[in-house]
């Protein structure tokens, strides 16, 4: 079966693809046509293909698995340095081949059109979340040209804004009441979508796979539960949940040399908008929860909030992980005793 590695660097219209040939040693160089790109690969036997897993990347990557392609998608970050020279599509597709050949380079876990769907409703929602702050960010400074000062954060200035509305009318001029006005409409519009959404996201839970179970999780919620489940898949991409929290950066990063490691500030690694999630259901927990577990306290007791509550995220994903991979439900008092402890108190159960 012929089995050559292709590295192919997409984009919107034109693609890039760059082989050795697996019998000869030649190289190939050639450019397709995006209209083209998938009758060419339909006419070839088996073959590896490797792409950066940047924008439609997952879309080719079912499109090639379903013509019978071995597919594999490295992080981008990790191709860059395989860059010679001049940086051109030929220059890109020949370092995501070289890449390729690394077989210490993680992978990017295919998703499926379902997954994908999903973390859009997630996407969209942050999306309008940051129209909505710059929105509010963008009165307050018009205001203060006039010399209102409203009070920090959102909810407080708009309540001071509209507490104060008839004081503040004398003090601005009539164009800017009326742009005020429409600032607040539009403010409202954005609210209202942004709930339309997130009734979306929740009436999708139950169709995700292992988004319920995660629901039941202190400090995950509804959003963090499907944005997890989506994101996780079959969750087998990680060898471990140790892995998984690592690669959405609730780490330490370290640097050394001679021996010397010194272990610094937080990776920030891997998808922001998932470690966001993740570390607000941890700060809501420190917050509200009536029974908090012992080493949290013990751990509150002796370092800042702060600290505390990226050890409780990363927690948090470690147990998201355990529980897709291994089919569980969420049980408070679970305790791992070493390998093969999980299976044994998975039979007992």
């Amino acid at each position: 079966m012929d089995r050559t590695t292709y590295g192919l660097d997409i984009a919107k219209n034109v693609m890039q693809l760059h082989w050795v040939d697996a019998e000869t040693g030649e190289i190939g160089r050639k450019k397709l046509a995006r209209a083209k790109l998938a009758a060419h690969f339909a006419e070839l036997r088996p073959v590896r293909i490797v792409m950066e897993a940047c924008g439609s990347a997952h879309h080719w990557a079912r499109v090639f698995t379903g013509l019978g392609h071995q597919v594999e998608l490295l992080p981008a970050v990790q191709v860059r340095p395989f860059v010679r020279s001049n940086k051109d599509d030929a220059a890109d597709a020949r370092a995501i081949w070289l890449a390729a050949q690394q077989g210490d380079i993680r992978r990017v876990p295919q998703k499926s059109v379902q997954q994908q769907g999903v973390l859009a409703l997630h996407r969209t929602r942050s999306h309008w979340i940051s129209v909505r702050t710059a929105s509010v960010n963008s009165l307050r400074g018009l205001l203060y040209e006039f010399g209102v000062v409203l009070r920090g954060g959102r909810k407080a200035g708009l309540k001071a804004l509209a507490e104060q509305r008839a004081a503040i009318d004398e003090q601005i001029p009539m164009p800017m009441r009326s742009l005020v006005d429409g600032q607040l409409q539009t403010l409202a519009q954005i609210a209202e979508r942004i709930d339309a959404l997130e009734c979306e996201i929740a009436a999708l839970q139950k169709q995700i796979k292992g988004a319920p179970e995660l629901d039941q999780v202190p400090g995950i919620g509804v959003l963090g539960a499907t944005a997890l489940a989506a994101t996780l898949g079959d969750a087998k991409a990680w060898r471990s949940g140790r892995e998984f929290s690592a690669s959405l950066g609730l780490v330490p990063a370290h640097a050394g040399t001679g021996g010397k490691v010194r272990v610094g500030h937080l990776s920030k690694r891997g998808d922001p908008y998932l470690r966001t999630l993740l570390i607000h259901g941890a700060r809501s927990v420190i917050e509200h929860a009536k029974h908090k577990p012992k080493w949290l306290e013990q751990l509150l007791a002796r370092r800042p909030k702060n600290v505390a509550a990226v050890a409780l995220a990363n927690k948090m994903a470690r147990t998201a992980w355990a529980i897709v991979a291994h089919g569980r439900a969420y049980q408070r008092d679970w305790k791992s005793t070493g390998p093969g402890s999980g299976a044994a108190q998975a039979a007992a159960a």
